[in-house]
């Protein structure tokens, strides 16, 4: 598998397991407890990185559905806020965004990768990834975040994702099957195939992102709400490790990492 440099940090290839903190800055989060204050900022990425984050990724502005939409103004002056609390810290950054202007504020700061669930499917976002030297996690889509339904499609999707990198100059990338319930079409049994077919997003030689923490299949599946899925998000990122997971994104640093050190041992790598 060919791997992706973010700031130093080699995620797949012959690397083990990575871990990707998650900070929101956005208060409409479906998680309350991702949601971190700004004065609490560097603080709790600081905390972050001593439980064992390997980086950690900023958001500005929810992905779920039906959530309150904010203005691209508001996304950006929430997230730069973010970044300057964060400035000369050392740690390794990613910024999630979709948008080509509020990436474009974000860059003035240290940041390390650009976190598209639009998956390059806007030209001018991945011209400003690519003309600044970014490396990049992308999501599968088509022609909104999350569109495609089924393993099948999902491995067309990201076979399309690639074709985008490509054109752009993109060339250190990890691909993200984009677990989750992000359009009507989409059903909590897709993401269960998805998570059952894991490893088939590997065929693509390239790191690929495991993002489930929390998520709506995990808690209709055991009748819980967000704040009581960590049992379950913790027994799916094991299955999804097992089927070659390169970086699991998670709001619970310090329990995910107990899983993969676990993890990491009984299969007898280092």
């Amino acid at each position: 598998m060919k791997s992706c440099t973010v700031n130093k940090l080699v995620i797949g290839g012959d690397a083990p397991p990575r871990l990707m903190g998650v900070i929101n800055v956005s208060n409409e989060s479906f998680y309350s407890g991702s949601y971190v204050p700004l004065e609490e900022v560097h603080a709790t990425a600081v905390a972050m990185i001593e439980q064992g984050a390997d980086m950690i990724d900023i958001g500005a502005r929810s992905t779920a559905p039906n959530t309150q939409a904010i203005s691209g103004k508001t996304e950006a002056e929430r997230i730069e806020a973010a970044l300057k609390e964060l400035d000369g810290s050392g740690i390794t950054l990613s910024v999630d965004t979709i948008h080509p202007g509020v990436l474009e504020v974000c860059l003035k700061h240290d940041v390390h990768a650009a976190n598209d669930i639009g998956g390059f499917v806007y030209p001018a976002y991945a011209k400003e990834v690519a003309e600044a030297g970014l490396p990049a996690f992308v999501m599968a889509a088509n022609r909104q975040p999350g569109d495609p339904v089924g393993v099948a499609e999902t491995l067309a999707s990201l076979e399309g994702v690639m074709k985008r990198c490509e054109d752009a100059g993109v060339k250190e990338y990890v691909l993200d099957p984009g677990i989750g319930i992000w359009t009507p079409l989409r059903s909590v049994d897709d993401d269960w195939e998805l998570c059952r077919h894991f490893g088939e997003f590997l065929k693509f030689d390239r790191p690929v992102l495991a993002a489930v923490s929390r998520k709506t299949f995990i808690g209709l599946l055991l009748n819980r709400y967000p704040e009581d899925r960590l049992p379950g998000t913790l027994a799916v990122t094991v299955k999804l490790l097992e089927q070659g997971a390169s970086i699991i994104r998670a709001h619970d640093v310090a329990a995910t990492r107990d899983v993969m050190k676990v993890w990491v041992q009984l299969k007898g790598t280092k």
